[in-house]
């Protein structure tokens, strides 16, 4: 949710980590936002949990990795 919520206003994700136990928001502006980035046009309970699975998946990886640091990578991969 911090990730699409920071999307949505344009700004900078590459400087952007995610803070645990960190709340932002309410309830509802988390449904919403995962509503509009879904992709699946009325989903089920079960298609917003694997959206939100998968993009937590992916997100958690891309932090971890030293290729999306733009310390180590400077300005080679702005955007990626």
């Amino acid at each position: 949710f911090q990730y699409l919520k920071r999307f949505e206003r344009g700004c900078d994700l590459d400087r952007f980590w995610y803070e645990a136990h960190s709340v932002e928001g309410s309830p509802a502006e988390c449904l919403q936002l995962f509503l509009l980035h879904c992709g699946v046009v009325d989903p089920s309970w079960a298609e917003l949990r694997n959206f939100t699975w998968f993009l937590n998946t992916q997100l958690r990886d891309c932090e971890a990795s030293v290729f999306c640091n733009p310390d180590f990578v400077q300005d080679t991969l702005k955007g990626f």
